[in-house]
């Protein structure tokens, strides 16, 4: 059995993690990583309660079959989310990069997001019922913000456009995985 390691290499390390976490030359990648934490995060919170209510009322077999359907919904949530907003980011990294200014364009969220649409949910993805009810989830809601934003009276900021539910998803997804001051909120607990 391993010893247990003394509080001052405990302290030790949990400051030497702190110090790579805080570096700005390190936040690009740091960005990309807790952006796949939060999509992993937010599609078990997600995933997890609306699978246990869905399989226990209108599925049947026996408890074991049950959990496993659940337990799969929630990874398959989980694991594309967590991917999609891993692709998005590292394609909104490199585009800026590429970038003549070195800053994100316009069109830059557009491609990002067609790209990691397109891998996580469109490559024969759409065949399930996960990926399914995530694309007409979002569609709805990107439809709804564009139907407010083409009968608004004056300027509406378009983010005030997208329904509340979609917009607190996004900013847990990507604007949290932006910003931490330590282990704490860049693990365990955005914010």
């Amino acid at each position: 059995m391993a010893a247990p390691i003394a509080p001052s290499k405990l302290q030790a390390l949990q400051e030497t993690i702190t110090t790579f976490l805080l570096d700005p030359r390190n936040h690009d990648l740091l960005t990309i990583l807790k952006g796949l934490r939060n999509g992993l995060v937010y599609g078990t919170k997600v995933r997890f309660p609306h699978a246990l209510v869905m399989v226990l009322l209108f599925r049947t077999g026996t408890l074991r079959s049950k959990a496993t359907q659940i337990l799969t919904a929630t990874r398959t949530h989980a694991t594309n989310l967590g991917l999609f907003v891993t692709l998005y980011k590292t394609t909104m990294l490199a585009l800026r990069h590429l970038s003549p200014t070195g800053k994100e364009r316009s069109a830059d969220s557009f491609v990002a997001g067609a790209l990691g649409g397109y891998v996580v949910f469109g490559r024969g993805g759409s065949g399930n019922s996960v990926n399914m009810q995530i694309v007409v989830y979002v569609f709805a809601r990107v439809v709804l913000a564009l139907a407010k934003l083409a009968v608004s009276d004056g300027p509406l900021w378009y983010p005030e456009a997208v329904q509340a539910s979609m917009r607190s998803s996004m900013v847990y997804l990507y604007d949290n995985a932006e910003t931490w001051t330590g282990i704490r909120d860049f693990l365990i607990h955005n914010k």
